[in-house]
């Protein structure tokens, strides 16, 4: 624990951390401050914040739920539940300055979706989606979270390739059509209430949620930003819209590391378990094809320092995409062992309009382990290289100092047990 604490001190930015080990909490860290106006408050694990894209691992998993209950498979194609999916043709590119645009007639499935390879990509973040919005005179876009702001054309025939975008926001709109139920009030039934989430919903609650930290241009200071997007969304995002905290967010990660685990491993009662294991096996396993998957990897190695900053260019080559996040299919030395799940929270939208980055956040899940966590960090613009060096001091402070003290614990307690 003193290594984490020193680890956290040590960094001058905004951070928040919380850690799970499958019985419970083993670790809850912050420090720094968060300002509002003229006052500065602590910036805890009881902190919300707008965690953008790790909405799209509980939005997932609500969409795995459907699966389990034999409401949709993950290879059925999804168009005639979600018509828009069907209309959605590819973009070529461009032919004397007008889009070239055919018809697609390849099905649209759920895996297409989760797994980021039916061709959908965040037009803020595409230069061919960005001409091509020029073009039409369209106004809306991926951060004003509307359908049309999520209704572009497909970067690749789906399936033939990966992209990272609006695929999960289409995913939820499924859960819809399938349950009736809007996405809010599903997560509310099936994962906040169960797991006493009370700081987790699409509209801000506390009075700074929807604020940031932001770097200078010159690094000189910070300056505090509302968060670009609304807060009354018209839609709620699956896949960037969730405003939680660390201390919630980690009640989410423990009980997908006990859904992972056979019945007779689970500490925590079965309610507190989300899905089957089978289905959790599913989400952990790498899910795409070589094709999918180069152009998978390509898109790690362009974008390494803020999709998979944990991740050495050798590494690269060792990983994959699951349902959720990026799978990593070996041991990453001093750190997570092969299976382990990650993701960050990201935006584009700082390179094209000169908006910033949403506050980073990373989390990962190692079932092997048996630990998840979750890294809160109220700064702009992403990525941010001390953030990064701060993610890999506190992933390797757990692995190496963490887990075998507690390791060391469980087993002077089993021979405690034993000699009694």
């Amino acid at each position: 624990m003193d290594k984490l604490d020193q680890v956290l001190e040590s960094f001058i930015v905004r951070r928040d951390i919380e850690g799970h080990h499958m019985q419970g909490p083993i670790y809850r860290g912050e420090a720094g401050s968060l300002r509002s106006g003229n006052s500065t408050t602590d910036f805890s694990t009881g902190t919300q914040t707008w965690v953008a894209s790790l909405t799209k691992i509980i939005t997932s998993t609500c969409l795995m739920q459907l699966v389990e209950k034999g409401l949709v498979s993950l290879d059925d194609d999804v168009r005639p539940r979600v018509p828009e999916l069907g209309k959605m043709k590819v973009l070529r590119g461009f032919k004397d300055g007008i889009s070239d645009l055919v018809e697609n007639s390849e099905p649209i499935t759920l895996r297409n979706l989760l797994t980021h390879t039916v061709g959908l990509a965040y037009d803020l973040a595409d230069d061919d989606l960005r001409r091509w919005s020029e073009y039409t005179g369209r106004t809306t876009n991926n951060l004003s979270f509307t359908w049309d702001g999520w209704n572009t054309p497909l970067k690749h025939v789906p399936g033939k390739g990966w992209c990272y975008g609006t695929a999960v926001d289409w995913a939820s709109k499924l859960l819809t059509a399938l349950t009736g139920s809007s996405l809010g009030h599903y997560m509310e039934k099936n994962i906040f209430k169960p797991l006493g989430m009370n700081d987790t919903s699409f509209r801000p609650t506390h009075p700074t949620a929807n604020t940031c930290a932001t770097r200078l241009p010159d690094t000189s200071g910070l300056d505090y930003v509302q968060v670009p997007v609304p807060a009354e969304p018209p839609v709620e995002s699956g896949g960037a819209g969730l405003y939680t905290t660390a201390k919630d967010y980690g009640k989410f990660l423990a009980a997908l590391l006990r859904s992972s685990q056979e019945d007779g491993n689970v500490i925590k009662d079965r309610q507190a378990r989300l899905l089957k294991k089978e289905t959790v096996d599913e989400m952990f396993r790498p899910q795409l094809d070589p094709t999918q998957g180069a152009s998978f990897k390509e898109a790690m190695r362009d974008h390494r320092a803020s999709m998979c900053p944990w991740a050495s260019v050798e590494d690269v080559d060792s990983l994959n995409y699951g349902i959720g996040g990026v799978v990593n299919l070996a041991d990453v030395s001093s750190k997570r062992k092969r299976g382990g799940m990650s993701w960050v929270a990201m935006n584009n939208c700082h390179w094209v309009f000169h908006l910033p980055f949403p506050p980073l956040y990373l989390l990962w899940i190692d079932c092997q382990s048996g630990v998840a966590a979750v890294l809160l960090c109220n700064l702009l613009p992403h990525p941010d290289a001390t953030v990064n060096t701060l993610y890999e001091q506190l992933e390797i402070a757990v692995y190496r100092e963490l887990l075998p003290s507690l390791r060391a614990g469980e087993e002077t307690n089993s021979v405690s047990q034993a000699g009694r």
